[in-house]
């Protein structure tokens, strides 16, 4: 885990002060890599890359940037290659300078070219200049658990770990409008797009070739749901547990101690069990409020834990840490924050990085097997339709409406929602449906300025994504989990990564193993969805690894953040002096003063209320602190000071 960026120049002239601009992302990125950093700029002046490390593996020997013995290849690579002592032996160990996964990287190039990207079982985003090809060879991982970001300034392309990295080549910091749609519509952005204008990402399972002045992008990995029908669920159990071992053990290849988060459900659990059971060193970490039992998961983690035999180190969040950690937090997003969740995670993870390097956590497991609820309300909607048209033993609906009823009491907490959804077009298509469960933007309706935007369809490119050629249009299942798996779960992974990287430690995922995906890909809805219960392979598999009060919860709260209520007292005041600044107030697409009057009436803050204030947030560190890059000037843009306290 670190961070890398570099540039090109397309017609290959030397870049000015080249060594000043490496020297400003290198320090951007600092947080990255506490444990060392290089640079490195080729003969003509055009081709730059710099590393910042956190050492995982071989300690010693790992240093980047890492060159071939001829010096024509050079890599500068941030991630994790779980499959590294296998690939060596494959490669000819007796060619091995180091004991790193960076040198196998390189040493794949060198064998298999642009294929090398299917032998790497890890998570990476990496960058190799090749001399003898003049090519600059970039891959980004199959999931975007690493991230990779771009922008062309000129004939120049930037490339970063981090959109700030990139920031002080632009002109101006300008928001991208379509990016905004997409964010107060789904709180993520789609298809590469950031908030940035001029700064992209490069889509997970993707490579990047820049050659003789063209620049030419690829799609490398596909997720594709072949459905097995020939199979029953007790056999899909025990191949599942198969690659849950052995995800597990290719995690935990590391040279330093080894962490998990235990929030109480059963992703992270089997994680922790699975881990236990493959080395002594584990540590475990968890966070919670003193604001009652709806945000306090504490005690399931402790079950865990005591049936784990783990130590578990937890750490109790208050309103004191928001004021004083939230811009912080936005500002290592680089965006705006899709729930208050991501500054609990940071708060954990601050935790965490005192007494480990690596931490293993259960993201995925949601989207691969369906644990949303919204699954749930969208899916009965669909058997009640299906009943009525007398279309029930369709492949489209793999369980009736029947076998979900007993399984109903999961919505209890939901039921505002479900008046809300069931209020207009019950029984429209599947995507115009689902679509209505995911969008937020009526929650922000009348605090936006929509005029502005330009003709821009969030619903249409919605469409493109969850009706993707991969995934079976009879599967209505299917067909949820799999937008949230391209959408929601590399939003989640951006949180992931940048609130560990904010603290220098790096966050690995075992569900987020790619013969384990395609595998679940294969599952059938009605192994997933059985009798309605949601996720029920992973509760299956729950049940051999944790305590029964753990593995039979239907309560699993996904780590809420009781921001409503510290936004009605505590944080009163921190909210209203954010969006009632005289900065709030003039910003283009934001009626500030208009969402200040709503809320002495409203009383609470929703999630879209959240979803401004976090935009306000970003708005501030980034767009009010932009500097363009200039010389000796390195550092143009600095975290935000730690804000003063509140009062009791």
């Amino acid at each position: 885990m670190c961070g890398i960026a570099g540039f090109i120049q397309l017609d290959r002239q030397p870049v000015p002060d080249a060594l000043a601009r490496l020297a400003c992302m290198d320090r951007l990125l600092a947080h990255r890599g506490p444990d060392g950093h290089g640079r490195f700029i080729d003969a003509s002046g055009s081709v730059g890359l710099a590393h910042r490390r956190l050492s995982i593996i071989d300690l010693a020997g790992g240093a980047q940037p890492m060159h071939d013995e001829d010096a024509d290849c050079v890599i500068v690579f941030n991630g994790e290659i779980y499959n590294y002592p296998e690939l060596r032996e494959t490669l000819g160990r007796d060619r091995f300078r180091t004991d790193s996964d960076t040198e196998v990287i390189l040493r794949a190039w060198l064998r298999w070219g642009p294929r090398c990207v299917d032998h790497l079982r890890g998570m990476f985003a990496f960058a190799i200049w090749d001399a003898r090809q003049d090519t600059l060879f970039c891959a980004r991982d199959r999931f975007g658990i690493k991230p990779f970001y771009l922008a062309t300034v000129g004939r120049t392309l930037y490339f970063a770990s981090e959109a700030k990295a990139l920031l002080p080549f632009l002109d101006r910091c300008d928001t991208e409008e379509a990016g905004l749609q997409d964010y107060l519509t789904f709180q993520l952005c789609l298809e590469g797009k950031t908030l940035f204008k001029g700064i992209e990402e490069l889509p997970p399972g993707h490579t990047l070739t820049v050659a003789h002045g063209t620049v030419a992008r690829a799609r490398y990995w596909e997720i594709y749901y072949d459905l097995d029908f020939t199979h029953r669920a007790d056999w899909f159990q025990e191949r599942l547990l198969e690659h849950l071992h052995d995800s597990a053990r290719l995690h935990l290849r590391a040279d330093v101690p080894i962490g998990t988060y235990i929030s109480g459900g059963i992703d992270s659990g089997i994680v922790s069990a699975l881990a236990v059971q493959g080395r002594g060193d584990v540590l475990g970490f968890s966070g919670r409020f003193d604001d009652g039992p709806a945000y306090d998961e504490s005690a399931h983690a402790r079950a865990i834990a005591d049936h784990l035999g783990v130590s578990l180190r937890e750490c109790t969040i208050t309103p004191h840490d928001f004021v004083q950690h939230i811009e912080r937090v936005i500002h290592h997003l680089d965006s705006p924050a899709a729930g208050p969740g991501a500054f609990s995670q940071f708060m954990v993870a601050r935790m965490a990085a005192r007494e480990r390097k690596v931490v293993l956590g259960g993201q995925g497991g949601d989207e691969l097997f369906g644990g949303y609820t919204r699954y749930l309300v969208a899916y009965f909607e669909q058997c009640i339709k299906a009943a009525i048209d007398g279309t029930m033993h369709g492949r489209n609906f793999v369980v009736t409406y029947e076998s979900i009823i007993p399984n109903l009491s999961a919505l209890r907490p939901y039921k505002p929602m479900l008046q809300e959804f069931w209020r207009d077009g019950l029984f429209d298509p599947m995507d115009a449906r689902y679509f209505r469960l995911v969008n937020r933007a009526p929650h922000v309706h009348d605090a936006v300025r929509w005029e502005r935007f330009g003709p821009y369809s969030p619903f249409e490119t919605f469409q493109r994504v969850f009706h993707g050629d991969n995934v079976r249009k009879q599967s209505y299942f299917d067909l949820m989990t799999h937008f949230d798996f391209k959408t929601l779960l590399p939003a989640l992974l951006q949180v992931e990564d940048r609130v560990t990287m904010a603290h220098g430690i790096e966050a690995r995922v075992p569900f987020l193993d790619h013969p384990l995906v395609e595998f679940a890909a294969t599952i059938p809805a009605d192994v997933k969805f059985t009798n309605g219960q949601l996720k029920r392979p992973l509760v299956d598999v729950a049940r051999t690894l944790l305590p029964a009060s753990v593995a039979d919860r239907t309560d699993k709260m996904g780590f809420p953040t009781p921001f409503n209520e510290w936004a009605r007292g505590p944080l009163c005041e921190f909210v209203h002096d954010m969006l009632g600044s005289t900065r709030a107030r003039h910003r283009e697409f934001v009626d500030t003063p208009r969402v200040l009057a709503q809320l002495p009436r409203d009383g609470t803050f929703g999630r879209g209320l959240w979803g401004l204030l976090s935009l306000e947030l970003w708005h501030r560190a980034f767009h009010d602190q932009h500097r363009p890059f200039a010389v000796p000037d390195v550092l143009p843009l600095t975290p935000p000071r730690t804000a003063t306290a509140i009062a009791a």
